[in-house]
């Protein structure tokens, strides 16, 4: 359940970082009754980050795919990459 608080709590920064790190997902901050920021911890944010990473280069190689349907059997891509890079 996502957690919603007023701007007003903010002022308790302590409180606010202690339960950002405890749900490890972000905080959802209202202003007058309206959604005005989000705060989350460091650790949420970079897993955020490296998810869309992955996300985006599944889908790269999904349109990779739907364009030619080629296909490489990957245990030949790794030999050939492991004599080139590494002799």
């Amino acid at each position: 359940m996502p957690q919603i608080r007023p701007i007003t709590d903010l002022r308790n920064t302590n409180e606010i970082s202690d339960i950002c790190h405890a749900k490890k997902e972000p905080i959802f901050i209202t202003k007058n009754g309206y959604g005005d920021l989000v705060i989350m911890s460091i650790e949420t944010y970079e897993a955020m980050l490296e998810e869309r990473e992955l996300d985006t280069a599944i889908a790269e190689a999904e349109a990779e795919y739907a364009s030619d349907s080629q296909l490489f059997d990957a245990r030949k891509a790794l030999s050939t990459l492991k004599r080139r890079h590494f002799g």
